[in-house]
């Protein structure tokens, strides 16, 4: 018999997205047939059921496979799916599930989806060689993997919708202003505040990170690779350079890689 499809979910705190993936292909990284974005602060679980009636897997049992860094939000997904699919297997994935060796003295309390980035990344790798692992999310995450495949740890700075926020609320006069992505690089000169806190928080974040990376390959030694994933991440890859690989679905496929691993 088949195994079932196995559909993989990453909860963040702004946004929670499947991938439907087939169990049969081995590819590296394991790339999602389809995928479904929703509202992590109000997702509509319901999208899920269109979503999967438009492949025809509305009636076929499924294999769920959860990351989450978002408790109330999983909660309500793991709620949602008991209710309307009740014959489907869930798994609500913690740190000790992971098929990572993580060098720190707490590791339950890393974020999940930090440890599912360097499950992806340590399949990319070259062996032998550490890797940087970079995730444009509400928070940067900028992480080191070792030449064996540990999990060291790394670096946690605020997303960069976020920093536009706390500039807003922290300030008497300044806009809020929408920046919810890396987007287009903008000028560094601005000519007005809009322009100007875009030209901070943009490169603060895009400096940040180069600096970071810097640092990290220090500690380690050699040239670690580089893979980055997160909203708008091509056009940071190309700013950051030392040939960083977009991964799109990086944490996904650390999911994906994670299940196999437990069949």
């Amino acid at each position: 018999m088949p195994a079932p499809t196995l559909i993989a979910v990453d909860i963040g705190n702004a946004r929670i997205k499947l991938g439907q993936f087939d169990t049969s292909t081995g590819d590296t990284p394991p790339e999602p047939q389809r995928t479904l974005s929703l509202d992590g602060r109000r997702p509509q679980f319901d999208r899920i059921a269109s979503w999967l009636e438009s492949a025809t897997l509305a009636t076929e049992k499924l294999s769920w496979w959860i990351g989450s860094v978002n408790s109330p939000a999983a909660t309500r997904l793991v709620d949602w799916l008991h209710e309307h699919r009740p014959a489907d297997r869930v798994t609500l994935l913690s740190a000790g599930d992971l098929p990572i060796d993580v060098k720190l003295d707490r590791p339950d309390m890393v974020g999940v989806d930090r440890l599912l980035g360097a499950v992806a990344g340590n399949r990319l790798r070259e062996a032998g060689r550490p890797a940087i692992i970079i995730d444009l999310g509400t928070a940067i995450t900028v992480d080191l993997v070792s030449a064996d495949g540990s999990f060291l740890g790394g670096a946690i700075m605020p997303g960069i919708e976020m920093s536009a926020r706390a500039m807003h609320m922290f300030t008497e006069s300044l806009p809020l202003i929408e920046m919810s992505e890396l987007n287009a690089p903008p000028p560094a000169l601005g000519a007005s505040t809009t322009t100007a806190m875009q030209s901070g928080l943009y490169w603060l974040a895009v400096g940040g990170i180069r600096e970071l990376i810097d640092r990290l390959s220090n500690d380690v030694g050699g040239k670690p690779a580089v893979f980055l994933t997160g909203g708008a991440g091509p056009a940071v890859a190309e700013l950051i350079g030392r040939r960083t690989r977009h991964v799109p679905h990086l944490t996904l496929a650390g999911i994906v890689l994670t299940a196999r691993c437990h069949r």
